[in-house]
């Protein structure tokens, strides 16, 4: 299989439940590819969110997302309309966000799809030692579906999306590690079924039960799946570190200060929501 990138940084965030703005992971995802693009290296940001429901853009614009939307707020969800593809996510603490933050000169020469490409690459290795088959390519039924669902058994366990700045790349998945991925679904369906009146000839996604499965069922990497995965993506980012090349990438390094997250948060909130 061929290689992901060499001396990647890792920001491990995942067991960090403490941050509830769900908009807080993305401004990171946003300034440090900022940063990539200005010299910086490349970082894999790994990270959870308590209880958060992610849009597209085409699903806020749905007729009734106002309503869909007040409808999640009172049954205790956060919402947010995100700045990279896709479509609805709901997140929670049993499902992994896995940010790959790359500056231009480590992005894939081929672009676009060569950087779906690189993340399908991380996870697969990542989970080798479970003897399970990680395929790509669209789920009929999955929300947020895309080319490069990957599923075991033809069962969705993540999606990828990507945002592009001029010199650097952020590529973002969602693993759904933990808990029941028939339930998530079902959810998602019953937002869009008041999103959209139940007409579902507005061309958001027709999202069915029986598309979606967790790692913990689908593996047996048990209820301590989210954990597992975390500690296996960790292992396959540090085989492609170097002594020198880590304190190299190191030193390039600036972490986003308090100030500018909050800032970009404020920022994100008015461009997208």
């Amino acid at each position: 299989m061929a290689p992901i990138g060499k001396n990647i940084l890792l920001l491990d965030r995942s067991s960090d439940l403490s941050q509830p703005d769900p908009l807080y992971a993305f401004a990171m995802d946003e300034l440090l590819c900022r940063s990539a693009g200005n010299g910086g290296p490349a970082v894999c940001h790994l990270w959870r969110q308590p209880r958060a429901f992610i849009l597209g853009s085409r699903d806020n614009r749905l007729p009734y997302a106002d309503k869909a939307k007040q409808w999640l707020q009172a049954n205790g969800w956060l919402v947010m309309v995100r700045n990279s593809g896709g479509a609805a996510v709901p997140l929670d603490g049993g499902v992994v966000n896995l940010s790959l933050i790359l500056p231009k000169n480590e992005s894939s020469e081929a672009g676009y799809n060569g950087d779906f490409e690189t993340m399908y690459r991380l996870i697969a290795r990542a989970l080798q030692h479970t003897n399970k088959a990680v395929k790509k390519g669209e789920v009929q039924g999955a929300y947020c579906p895309g080319d490069f669902d990957l599923s075991i058994g033809g069962y969705k366990f993540c999606g990828i999306a990507q945002r592009r700045q001029v010199h650097a790349a952020i590529i973002q998945a969602f693993v759904v590690a933990e808990g029941s991925g028939r339930e998530r679904a079902e959810f998602v369906r019953s937002f869009y079924n008041i999103a959209s009146d139940n007409d579902n000839s507005l061309g958001h996604p027709i999202v069915t039960g029986e598309s979606t499965a967790s790692l913990e069922e689908l593996t047996e990497l048990g209820p301590q799946a989210a954990a597992s995965f975390v500690q296996a993506v960790k292992d396959v980012i540090r085989q492609t570190q170097t002594t020198e090349g880590l304190r190299e990438a190191s030193a390039r390094l600036r972490m986003p200060s308090s100030e500018d997250l909050q800032g970009m948060i404020s920022q994100l909130r008015a461009r997208y929501n």
